[in-house]
């Protein structure tokens, strides 16, 4: 797989990536905990820029909320200094709270109406320019969108965008399409790697499984999930991907999810390991755990799920 280690045991760090929260004493006791308690060898630093509603075409990146340049830097940095290979990860949201998948467009031209073309000429202007830091400081890999569900049938568009992306970056190049839609994206062909967001019930992982891998054999990538997880909140474990869902905190739950998870990938040898999510820039403190119903594992029982199963992966296949 290229500069890719031969099993991925990453962690997603520093989402959303608002500005002012990277670059600090807190961030980097944070990224620091995350490699002591689970033992990564990689990490996706992930951050996100606004556009203002699912039809808006122009995405300032520039302007805040979104983590300056400078801050994007930092984080790759510290996470070099810790021996981590770096996976950037820029997201495209909306400011008004409609997920991104949302995002979409009439296919044909219409006077007056947003358009495809103008959104992707902003998107690109995005991805482009931190595909050149990416270059610049030495990341492994570099993750071109994240979840665009509307957008994944703009074949010729993603196709221009990728071209794009490798005369500034010489490393590996993936699409972290969404859950259940891995056999639905047309241009894997064009892309280094195949990752999804791998948030499935804990009883369907066999079923998810046998189908995702058709894809994996159909075009003869690599495959790894650059999103998995789930909140340590009883419910969680059948519907891991909903961050709105009601119920108490269960570190219990949670720890079980993972450990089905792990299980069920490691008896597949193409499935070549996690972007777990997620480790927030901002770390709770240690005895706020047992209160925090979040994605996040630090403190609760799935750190230690985690650590064992990564680091029987790494004892196996190396660093």
């Amino acid at each position: 797989m290229n500069s890719l280690a031969p099993y991925v045991a990453g962690m997603t760090w520093g989402f959303m990536g608002v500005r002012g929260t990277w670059g600090n004493e807190a961030a980097d006791r944070s990224m620091e905990t995350m490699v002591k308690s689970t033992g990564v060898n990689w990490t996706a630093i992930a951050f996100s820029a606004l556009q203002a509603t699912a039809f808006s075409t122009e995405i300032p990146y520039w302007k805040e909320p979104t983590v300056t340049d400078e801050e994007v830097r930092w984080a790759i940095g510290k996470a070099k200094s810790l021996g981590l290979k770096v996976c950037l990860k820029p997201i495209v949201n909306c400011a008004d709270g409609t997920w991104r998948a949302h995002i979409n467009f009439f296919d044909k031209d219409v006077p007056c109406e947003p358009k495809w073309s103008d959104w992707f000429a902003s998107y690109r202007a995005y991805i482009v320019h931190f595909a050149e830091i990416a270059e610049e400081t030495d990341c492994e890999m570099f993750c071109i969108g994240c979840e665009m569900v509307q957008t994944d049938r703009r074949e010729r568009e993603w196709r221009e965008l990728i071209a794009e992306v490798r005369k500034v970056f010489k490393g590996l190049v993936t699409y972290n399409c969404d859950k259940y839609q891995e056999d639905n994206v047309a241009w894997w062909d064009a892309l280094d790697i195949i990752s999804s967001s791998g948030y499935y019930p804990i009883d369907d992982w066999e079923r998810q499984l046998e189908r995702i891998e058709s894809v994996v054999q159909k075009y003869e990538k690599p495959f790894f999930f650059m999103e998995a997880g789930c909140p340590s909140r009883t419910g969680a474990a059948k519907i891991p991907n909903d961050w709105t869902l009601i119920g108490d905190v269960n570190e219990a739950e949670q720890a079980d999810y993972y450990h089905t998870m792990l299980q069920k990938c490691g008896e597949r040898d193409w499935v070549r390991g996690f972007m777990l999510w997620d480790w927030p820039a901002q770390l709770y403190a240690p005895k706020q755990a047992a209160a925090d119903d979040g994605y996040c594992i630090y403190g609760k029982q799935a750190a230690a799920v985690v650590a064992e199963a990564y680091a029987d992966k790494l004892n196996l296949f190396g660093r």
